[in-house]
């Protein structure tokens, strides 16, 4: 069995984290069908999902089994991470072949013809005929949904999207130690992304540095937005060949996984002497950012989090400043609730763990950012990032 870096144990104690909330669930078992929540209940990611932006499997997690229903392809990387070949319910048809001439995957191959009727089999083979699922709703397609009610007639579907989110947003000491560590190295990325930057080198010349960091140290590069001079307003958009010219902002917003772990920074630097209103706005979007850390604490709600971003921020810099959230959890997604949003109530607790940010966007003028990575502690919060928050001036 091949070693992953993550530790064996961190996929065990997220099971038992699964299965104690179980006992306290209003279903009898629960259907994990989101790549996320398949990936914390079984530890295991499927380069296939990856490849379609759908996860074609399913964990059925019960007290006591925990049964994996997959496409015949997932079977051979599924038993090399550890995978139980006993409580793996294959679908579909492909062939791994073997050395003698023979297919090592035959007894798999049309064992169950579609993904519906393999997770009926799953439910079927734990007794589970008349009985309530919860089911990861917001992950199952509406033929999915009902070909399940027609295959499981006996069989009430609960929807356990929410209950998921629940238990996963409370992270693991192993989960913010490799949160942590991604946040790390998305930091160092955009440290070498500004040190490469100068007038005349392109915004793309820049995330390829980005990425190059990136992926020596682990990590899978999910989105790399460089952006300069006006297009640095354009929030979510590609680098391009846009050379950088004096007096430019220079925005980062880094996203990527590490051990199937997200991270998701920002950073801002300047071309040269920064402007007045640069310099101001970027100060304004820096405090509001930190008094977001002053406040966040067990107890305190989102939307308070989110109103006090603001009012620090207009307190120096753009008035009105507009946002629609000002910061989310991260972990195995890279939005998890809370949102740090106007409007939730939800309480920080320990062990949460989140993206705080206050970006600004002026089209025709420039954008900025600044995200950090943190955990809520007994006391307050720890940052999971810290370097170059302030604004980078680079000598153009």
């Amino acid at each position: 069995m091949s070693a992953r870096l993550i530790d064996r144990s961190l996929v065990a104690a997220r099971l038992d984290r699964l299965r104690g909330a179980l006992e306290r669930a209003p279903f009898d078992t629960v259907l994990a069908l989101s790549a996320a929540n398949f990936d914390y209940a079984t530890g295991y990611r499927s380069v296939s999902a990856t490849v379609h932006g759908i996860s074609p499997l399913a964990a059925l997690v019960g007290a006591d089994e925990l049964l994996v229903v997959g496409p015949v392809s997932d079977s051979a990387p599924g038993f090399d991470y550890g995978l139980v070949e006993s409580d793996f319910v294959a679908y579909g048809r492909f062939y791994f072949e073997s050395e003698d001439g023979g297919a090592t995957a035959t007894g798999l191959v049309d064992q169950h013809a579609d993904y519906a009727a393999a997770i009926a089999a799953a439910v079927l083979r734990q007794g589970l005929s008349s009985s309530r699922i919860g089911l990861d709703e917001k992950a199952c397609p509406v033929p999915l949904r009902r070909q399940l009610a027609e295959l499981l007639p006996g069989v009430e579907f609960v929807d356990a999207s929410d209950w998921f989110s629940v238990v996963r947003s409370i992270k693991l000491g192993g989960e913010i130690d490799l949160l942590e560590r991604a946040a790390r190295i998305v930091e160092s990325a955009m440290i070498d992304g500004m040190a490469a930057a100068a007038v005349g080198v392109t915004e793309a010349e820049i995330a390829r540095v980005v990425t190059t960091t990136m992926v020596a140290s682990g990590m899978e590069p999910r989105f790399t937005v460089v952006t300069s001079g006006p297009r640095s307003a354009l929030a979510d958009a590609y680098a391009t060949d846009r050379a950088l010219e004096g007096g430019d902002l220079l925005r980062f917003d880094v996203g990527g996984m590490y051990e199937g772990y997200w991270a998701d920074l920002g950073r801002t630097a300047v071309m040269g002497e920064p402007s007045t209103k640069q310099r101001t706005f970027y100060e304004a979007m820096l405090a509001g950012e930190q008094a977001q850390f002053d406040l966040a604490a067990p107890g305190v709600p989102a939307e308070d989090v989110f109103q006090r971003a603001v009012e620090v921020v207009e307190q120096t810099g753009p008035t009105p400043y507009r946002r629609q959230h000002c910061g989310h959890g991260i972990g195995l997604e890279v939005y998890e609730a809370p949102i740090i949003r106007p409007g939730s109530p939800a309480p920080l607790e320990p062990g949460m763990t989140f993206c705080f940010e206050t970006p600004y966007y002026e089209i025709g003028w420039g954008g900025m950012m600044v995200e950090d990575a943190l955990v809520v502690t007994e006391a307050g919060v720890r940052l999971l990032s810290d370097r170059a928050r302030g604004l980078t001036v680079v000598n153009a």
